[in-house]
C-alpha cells in the first residue's frame, strides 16, 4: 500500500516533521530519546533509530517528528527516514507494540492527582498541544507543585531556539490567565 509523505520544516533546525496520510497513534503522541526504548515501545520508532544520525523520534496522530544528532546530513538522513516510513507503513506494520498502546492508554486514563493538574491538563490538551504538533512537538505535564508547572518539551520543542519564548511568553502567560494558583511554568 502507498503511503503520502510530507516533509515539513520545524522552527527546530535540527528537527523534521513528516505528516502521513493515516492515523498511527490514538492520541497524543509517544517520545523516543533512545534506542532502549524504542525497541520496547515501537518497531517504528526502533527502525528510525537505526538510521544513522537520529537520535530522536516523536509518534504523533498523523506524524512522526525525527530528531538528528551532530552525526549524519540532512540529505542522506532524509531519503533513509522516508524509505522507512514507506516501507514500514506500506506493510502495515504496527507503529506501537500493544504493552505500549495499553499503557499510554492507562496513563491517559488515570488523568492527574488533582483539580489544578486536571484543569492545566485541559488546557494544554485543548489548545497548546495541538499548536506545537503543527511545528512537529508535543507539551505534557510531568507534575504541578507550589504553584510552577512542570511540563515536558518533546519532539521538535525539545531544544528548539524558540521553545523558552513559548514556554514563558506562551504556555506560562496562558495558564497564569486561566488559573490563578499558577506562578511559573518551567522545562523539565
Amino acid at each position: 500500500m502507498s503511503v503520502n509523505i510530507q516533509l515539513e520544516w520545524t522552527p527546530n533546525p535540527s528537527t523534521l516533521k513528516y505528516v502521513v496520510d493515516r492515523r498511527l497513534v490514538a492520541s497524543g503522541a509517544v517520545n523516543f530519546t533512545n534506542r532502549e526504548d524504542a525497541e520496547k515501545k515501537s518497531p517504528l520508532a526502533l527502525k528510525l533509530m537505526d538510521v544513522k544520525g537520529v537520535t530522536a523520534v516523536m509518534v504523533g496522530l498523523n506524524f512522526v517528528t525525527v530528531t538528528k544528532g551532530d552525526e549524519g546530513e540532512w540529505d542522506e538522513l532524509n531519503d533513509a527516514v522516508m524509505a522507512t516510513l514507506d516501507s514500514h507503513l506500506g506493510s502495515n506494520e504496527p507503529v506501537l507494540d500493544e504493552a505500549a498502546v495499553a499503557a499510554a492508554r492507562a496513563a491517559a486514563a488515570s488523568g492527574g492527582s488533582g483539580s489544578v493538574e486536571d484543569r492545566i491538563r485541559d488546557i494544554l490538551d485543548a489548545e497548546i498541544r495541538p499548536a506545537v504538533a503543527q511545528d512537529g512537538g508535543d507539551i505534557t505535564l510531568d507534575r504541578f507543585e507550589g504553584g510552577i508547572v512542570y511540563l515536558h518539551m518533546q519532539g521538535s520543542c525539545s531544544g528548539c531556539p524558540s521553545s523558552t519564548a513559548t514556554l514563558k511568553m506562551g504556555i506560562e502567560g496562558r495558564l497564569r490567565e486561566l488559573i490563578p494558583e499558577v506562578t511559573e511554568v518551567v522545562s523539565v
